[in-house]
């Protein structure tokens, strides 16, 4: 059915279709539940409540409890063992009485008896690497796992607990109350492993050319798991993927470790004098006010001369951090030590870099750089840095996040010389940990049920950081037009969403149980963000809902529906359908051009017109007098149709005649969405003088009608060519029908046959 004639008849019948004659009635269908694309979130929502508003807010009865950490941590070099003693202060801010605490021993997946261990299948690998073959059929099994050797209150009481995978129980003899404290000790050690065998998130790096190691140590002590209203006790266990959830908090840490190690750690260093010689105390001092270049505590000269030799003396590294989610430090004899002052928000930043000499030229060249852009990009898109410092530590095979430290990989070969891709991988996993200052260590979402909350957040506003980078750093992209993200432009994500659906998950799934995490929980959901803030949002309204999400949640606990609200309420942008389809569904886009008709204006109906009328059980004669211009399939028009003068309508309603004229061209395109998900509809018209003209339709032109829509244009030129999404910006995966007249569009693999014939 035509839809022009539709709307001409509704408007002047006002009626049923079931209008005129008497017409045979087709089987029922049986009813349904409404489906709609743009039906709102209710179902999948839970209820605003006076903890967390209908707007996305933190509500009046918001609460989060508070656990700060004492601790005296001591690092056996020799014997590769960590050993720690504790007390914690544990704050219930809730309105329950909590009978036992939940601590997280994270440690205990690398016990040899971990179930961890045997998560996944495990067939018979036809090729392996001497490593893996090593790993896998010759090593013993790492013996690893917290040793707890007792959990006391302050005087000294055994508390009972039982522990169970990679969480505690700790009984407590009286609930502590609503408002109430508690305050208890645990004193345990543990082996440490070597990070590099397994990609493990901490550990150490043997280097046996000088028989030294670096340690970089995370998920070292036993932390309290989160209670809140959402979760009640968030004890899910660890089994590697899923990440962390954890409570802010106050934290004094003591580590002693071999005299002549470098150590950064969480937190602010409170005796620098002790622990430093002269020389580098001054230039600690120094890089307090050196906001032009860094300066370096130890250069490679000094680190190469320290790693020749081994004190056996001990030294005592004393930090203080003020609420922070977690702790973590990085310590060697090998350390290369620089830092750099920036200015954030009025308060002074350190951006410090700490890398052995495998990591240059290239860490000397990018790291530091990389932290600095990092911190005035996230800055400005969400809230000012709060902390006093972020460290960038390099560390073979890593990409890890604490808060003020991480862990990043990119390492030159033997001869100081490295790849493009080796350069930009090390910068964008620098951005990217880095990044996670702000999502999760601040905006502190739930890892372990959310990885897509911490990661593609992240990966996001690593994407942006990522271009400004190369904007003012130009000499790092050299000829390129712009920095080359691996993920956030829509193409990069459509060989995922076009794969096998057999492997594909929902953005919003647990991270165990998702096939390709990378896309799922990085890719996917950075792209989905990129194209909200690009194409279905704009910029302002965008930038404006993120930042108003960041600063509501900055050291709270967020829901992803904290987030999915306070984004349509700040914007007035209804976003329902967006959340469903991108993170509820392994739907994905593909829009095209189905046909295109052109028609004429005419004084004689066409059969369009006859065929229309007749489903009304009515004829021309039917029609009322002024019911005289029809629109005609080309086809049907006669070139010396006399067009019917509209002259009486034009001086009825008192219009402008020169600011009228008759139409040369009437298109009708029908465009088709074979794909699950609705998007804007991004068309580009090209004429036959060649010139275009983009039209973007909003992406309500689905709502009605899942399936297929068809656009009128009026041109005084004829069109010679409809492109959909002509700079792909929606992760259309099937560009073969974006096109009319049809073109030809080979796949990669296409592509690839052809040139190896």
């Amino acid at each position: 059915m035509n839809p022009f004639f539709y709307c001409i008849l509704i408007s002047f019948f006002a009626i049923p279709l079931t209008f005129g004659q008497e017409v045979d009635s087709p089987q029922r269908e049986l009813g349904h539940t409404n489906q709609n694309k743009f039906r709102q979130l209710y179902d999948e929502f839970a209820t605003p409540n006076s903890y967390r508003t209908a707007s996305g807010a933190p509500g009046v009865d918001y609460f989060q409890q508070k656990v700060d950490y004492i601790m005296d941590i001591e690092l056996d070099d020799e014997n590769t063992k960590l050993y720690g003693h504790q007390t914690i202060t544990y704050t219930n801010n809730s309105p329950d009485q909590l009978p036992y605490l939940w601590v997280q021993l994270d440690q205990n997946i690398r016990k040899k008896d971990s179930p961890a261990l045997e998560k996944n299948g495990s067939g018979v690998d036809p090729i392996l690497t001497s490593g893996q073959f090593v790993a896998t059929y010759l090593k013993e099994p790492f013996d690893g796992g917290f040793n707890i050797e007792y959990v006391k209150d302050l005087e000294g009481n055994d508390l009972p607990y039982t522990i169970n995978m990679t969480m505690m129980r700790i009984d407590l003899p009286n609930p502590i109350a609503s408002k109430g404290q508690f305050q208890f000790q645990i004193k345990w050690w543990y082996n440490i492993n070597n990070h590099v065998e397994n990609r493990a998130r901490s550990g150490y790096e043997y280097f046996p050319e000088d028989d030294n190691r670096a340690y970089v140590i995370a998920q070292f002590f036993p932390r309290l798991c989160v209670y809140d209203d959402v979760e009640g006790w968030q004890n899910m266990q660890f089994w590697g993927n899923g990440e962390f959830a954890l409570q802010f908090g106050d934290y004094q840490v003591n580590i002693t470790v071999p005299s002549d190690h470098i150590l950064e750690a969480t937190g602010e260093l409170q005796n620098p004098r002790q622990v430093l010689t002269s020389k580098q105390h001054k230039r600690y001092r120094d890089a307090q006010k050196s906001f032009d270049q860094p300066v370096f505590i130890v250069n490679e000269e000094e680190a190469r001369e320290n790693e020749s030799q081994v004190s056996d003396k001990k030294s005592t590294w004393k930090f203080v951090a003020n609420n922070v989610r977690d702790f973590a430090f990085a310590t060697s004899r090998k350390f290369i030590w620089e830092m750099q002052a920036v200015e954030i928000g009025g308060n002074t930043v350190m951006a410090v870099s700490l890398y052995p000499k495998e990591g240059n030229p290239l860490w000397e060249e990018y790291s530091t750089k990389a932290v600095l852009q990092t911190l005035k990009t996230f800055s400005k898109h969400t809230f000012d840095y709060p902390y006093p410092k972020a460290v960038s530590v390099h560390a073979r095979n890593q990409g890890m996040e604490y808060p003020m430290i991480c862990w990043n990989y990119g390492r030159p070969d033997r001869n100081g010389e490295y790849s493009e891709r080796i350069k930009y991988g090390m910068i964008s996993v620098i951005i990217h940990e880095i990044g996670h200052n702000f999502f999760p260590m601040i905006v502190n979402a739930d890892e372990r049920q959310w990885g897509w909350m911490d990661e593609g957040l992240d990966t996001f506003m690593q994407y942006v950081t990522e271009q400004e980078f190369g904007k003012v750093y130009p000499q790092s992209i050299g000829d390129l037009d712009s920095y080359p993200s691996r993920r956030g432009k829509p193409a990069d994500i459509v060989p995922y969403m076009s794969g096998d659906q057999s492997f594909l998950a929902p953005i919003m799934s647990n991270p165990e149980n998702v096939y390709q995490l990378g896309p799922n929980a990085y890719g996917k959901p950075a792209t989905a963000l990129n194209i909200l803030r690009e194409t279905v949002m704009g910029r302002e309204l965008f930038d404006h809902a993120f930042k108003t999400y960041a600063q509501r949640w900055m050291f709270k606990h967020p829901t992803p529906e904290d987030f999915f609200r306070t984004m349509e309420d700040a914007s007035a942008v209804d976003l329902d359908w967006f959340w469903r389809g991108w993170f509820y569904t392994t739907d994905y886009v593909d829009i095209g051009v189905k046909e295109v008709k052109t028609y004429r204006v005419s004084a004689t109906p066409g059969q369009n017109a006859i065929e229309l009328l007749s489903n009304y059980g009515m004829t021309i004669e039917d029609l009322p007098p002024n019911y005289n211009i029809f629109i005609v399939p080309e086809e049907d028009s006669t070139s010396d149709e006399t067009i019917p003068s509209v002259e009486d309508y034009i001086q009825e309603n008192n219009l402008d005649p020169e600011t009228l004229s008759n139409p040369k061209y009437i298109y009708e395109i029908a465009f088709e969405k074979p794909g699950g998900l609705v998007m804007p509809l991004i068309v580009e018209y090209t004429y036959e003088d060649g010139t275009t003209e983009n039209v973007t339709y909003p992406v309500q032109v689905w709502r009605k009608n899942d399936d297929l829509v068809y656009k009128r244009v009026i041109s005084d030129q004829a069109i010679v060519n409809i492109t959909v999404d002509p700079h792909l910006e929606t992760a259309d995966i099937d560009p073969s029908n974006n096109s009319w007249p049809k073109q030809e569009i080979k796949t990669d693999l296409e592509r690839f046959r052809e040139g190896s014939q």
